[in-house]
């Protein structure tokens, strides 16, 4: 088997994990045999949002077809 990671940042007004949440719902979406997500960075955008804004940069693998 050989798996492809690719970057996403997922964001979220509520929290980090629902941040995750939101870069692992639009992976699944979009992408097939989604295997794992690493969480690799977070943070909290201040500046250009209303509130604050929470995200997470992930790296997700998928299977790629043989």
């Amino acid at each position: 088997m050989v798996y492809k990671k690719i970057t996403l940042i997922g964001s979220s007004g509520e929290s980090f994990d629902a941040a995750v949440d939101d870069a692992v719902d639009r992976a699944e979406e979009t992408l097939s045999n989604v295997h794992w997500v690493e969480v690799e960075e977070m943070g909290v955008e201040l500046a250009s949002v209303d509130d604050r804004e929470y995200q997470v940069e992930v790296e997700v693998a998928f299977q790629l077809d043989q």
